[in-house]
């Protein structure tokens, strides 16, 4: 458990499926709390650098949304599951090391051991958050389903999981979505 004082007051785990629209909740969040209050985490980000070095890869290109990175999607997610299995808080102790903001959002918790980690590690200031989105709004968004990835635990891994503390909407209404991401940052300067 973290001590007092010296780890975040909030870590919210954002999980979702590709194109659900994660990485836009959680940028316009920190955009809206301030970088100085709020850090957004990536766990794919030391997954795709350790990857890089290992595979002789350009790291900067594998943390885009480019045609480079989807090329060793598989092969990326393989091999993130074998280093889970010898440790499953391996990427998530990267991730947080050094982080000093009093907000994390962790954008892309994506199994139940980052969400056990992250529970175990800070406890009662660990909330999680499932962005949800219609098959449509991802598709619209740039979404085709890719067999091996969308089928696979990076994508699957919380599909059953039923405690979420927020679901968040993300189905192109953006009054909907103003709404809650309002409500969110509420309970975000709560915990300050």
């Amino acid at each position: 458990m973290a001590q007092v004082g010296g780890g975040p007051r909030l870590v919210l785990l954002f999980s979702g499926k590709r194109k659900s629209g994660k990485d836009f909740v959680t940028e316009e969040l920190q955009r809206r709390l301030g970088a100085d209050i709020c850090a957004v985490l990536r766990l794919s980000s030391p997954l795709k650098e350790q990857y890089a070095q290992e595979h002789g890869l350009n790291f900067k290109r594998l943390l885009d949304a480019s045609t480079y990175k989807e090329a060793y999607r598989r092969d990326m997610i393989l091999w993130g599951e074998e280093k889970r299995q010898a440790d499953p808080g391996f990427f998530c102790r990267k991730v947080v090391d050094g982080v000093s903001q009093p907000v994390w959002l962790v954008s892309d918790t994506r199994r139940m051991s980052d969400i056990q980690w992250f529970q175990e590690a800070y406890g009662a200031v660990t909330q999680t958050v499932r962005v949800v989105a219609l098959e449509q709004s991802r598709q619209q968004r740039g979404w085709v389903f890719t067999p091996g990835v969308d089928d696979g635990e990076s994508e699957c891994g919380l599909d059953n999981f039923a405690d979420f503390d927020w679901v968040i909407e993300n189905h192109g209404d953006e009054q909907c979505l103003e709404e809650q991401l309002e409500n969110l940052i509420a309970f975000v300067h709560s915990r300050l």
